[in-house]
């Protein structure tokens, strides 16, 4: 049983206290780098949210885009729906899901030609 001074301790040095839950916040622009495994090409694009963006023969959709505050750890996570015009045209998405700046490995498109990367997330 911990005694009221034991536990007053804990959380005077915060130890007892639970992690502060960590913010994003919605943006505009998703800054992604593109690249060409044929010709070693890497190119930034700027996609605007649901504004098709296209690279080759994909066509890059942001659905949505978020940044951590300035006074946290960097990161960016954008919800990006990815086609290829040479795929089967039964239109189904190459790509689905969340990219995360800071962990590309964590989820990414498996293509034999390009690789996308989200870089971060702006206003504008």
């Amino acid at each position: 049983m911990i005694r009221p001074l034991a536990l007053a301790l804990l959380f005077a040095c915060g130890l007892a206290m639970p992690a502060a839950a960590q913010e994003w916040r919605p943006q505009r622009i998703a800054v992604l780098q593109a690249l060409d495994k044929v010709t070693a090409r890497v190119t930034t694009l700027r996609a605007t949210l649901n504004q098709p963006e296209r690279f080759g023969s994909l066509t890059i959709t942001v659905r949505s885009c978020n940044a951590r505050p300035p006074d946290e750890v960097p990161d960016a996570a954008a919800w990006l729906e990815i086609t290829d015009s040479r795929a089967p045209a039964n239109g189904a998405a190459v790509f689905r899901g969340w990219m995360f700046a800071e962990a590309p490995g964590v989820n990414m498109l498996e293509h034999p030609v390009y690789d996308i990367r989200i870089m971060e997330c702006r206003p504008s």
